[in-house]
């Protein structure tokens, strides 16, 4: 331990780095499934059953549970986890976790700059009252946009949980730069 090293500070990192790789790979999971799972089969249902669907899901979602410790705190615990890694020894940490945190900036930008937009339209649209109703309510999510970008969010989530995984792999190790074993 160094003299400027507080007590406690390689736990610290530790736990922060493990608990922004979690949250980082359930927000990812979360992407994956609404990509593999819940768009391929909400595409394959009326308009009627697609719009009440696609709205309580979205209600679901955008719960505090899921907005505050999945996806917020996945993006501010790797932020946190950059700067507690930003000492000279750190920095082949520092350098995945900072491939991390720009794969998970993607993701907020697309999360906020398309996603939310395109849902917000769903859920103000009224309430239709008839097929033609709920085709036009359907179509204002534009389905296909939302799915390529939710597909682009998901590989991104999933980028940043890999450099996360990889970062929790070499940041204990010993030596100069970690993650090479020393030769002898």
């Amino acid at each position: 331990m160094t003299g400027r090293q507080r007590p406690g500070s390689g736990a610290l990192r530790t736990g922060i780095l493990m608990a922004a790789t979690m949250t980082t790979g359930l927000t990812a999971g979360v992407f994956a499934d609404w990509s593999n799972a819940v768009m391929p089969g909400l595409s394959s249902v009326d308009d009627r059953t697609f719009v009440a669907a696609f709205r309580a899901l979205d209600a679901s979602i955008t719960s505090p549970l899921f907005l505050g410790v999945g996806f917020m705190g996945a993006l501010l615990l790797t932020a946190l986890s950059a700067v507690l890694h930003l000492r000279a020894e750190q920095r082949p940490v520092l350098m995945w976790v900072g491939a991390a945190l720009v794969c998970s900036l993607v993701v907020f930008v697309i999360t906020f700059g398309v996603h939310e937009p395109l849902n917000e339209q769903l859920r103000t649209a009224g309430e239709p009252d008839s097929n033609a109703g709920f085709a036009a309510v359907r179509a204002q999510l534009d389905e296909a946009r939302w799915t390529a970008w939710n597909t682009v969010r998901a590989v991104a989530s999933t980028i940043a949980f890999g450099c996360l995984a990889w970062a929790l792999a070499i940041h204990r190790q010993p030596g100069p730069i970690a993650g090479r074993r020393a030769e002898g």
